[in-house]
């Protein structure tokens, strides 16, 4: 495929940025800037995401985003959110309560399509009935 100027320029411009607000370039994104038709969507996406408007502050954000590293184990993610959430003013206290939420759910996603296997395997009776049923404990009327 042949390369864009204009967008192999756009990329560059991202990378450098990169580097100077994490003193790196991560792999994600060295590999991907091969490709600036989607790595310059990709990183508009994430400054959106964590940057964009909204109602999160941005330290919330980077707790959220060290619970999601923390469940699907992204050991560099975990680096990175974490260390922008200290910088945010994050405390030990939240960063180990983010990090023991995405624990916890990862936790509970799989004893959920393994206990419902289970369930089935040996003949439980299980009510998933309560699903879509019941308010959150956060709704409000």
């Amino acid at each position: 495929m042949q390369e864009n100027p204009e967008e192999r320029a756009i990329a560059d411009k991202i990378l450098e940025s990169i580097k100077r607000e994490y003193g790196f370039v991560p792999v994600v994104n060295q590999v991907m800037s091969g490709r600036p038709d989607m790595f310059i969507p990709q990183c508009n996406l994430s400054k959106a995401v964590f940057e964009g408007r909204g109602d999160l502050d941005y330290k919330t954000r980077c707790l959220c985003a060290i619970s999601a590293a923390a469940a699907i184990g992204g050991e560099y993610c975990i680096n990175v959110h974490m260390q922008h959430a200290v910088d945010a003013g994050a405390t030990k206290d939240e960063v180990l309560e983010s990090i023991s939420i995405g624990c916890m759910i990862a936790m509970n996603r799989a004893q959920s399509y393994a206990l419902r296997r289970y369930a089935e395997v040996f003949g439980l009776d299980i009510d998933s009935g309560y699903l879509g049923n019941k308010k959150s404990r956060g709704a409000r009327a």
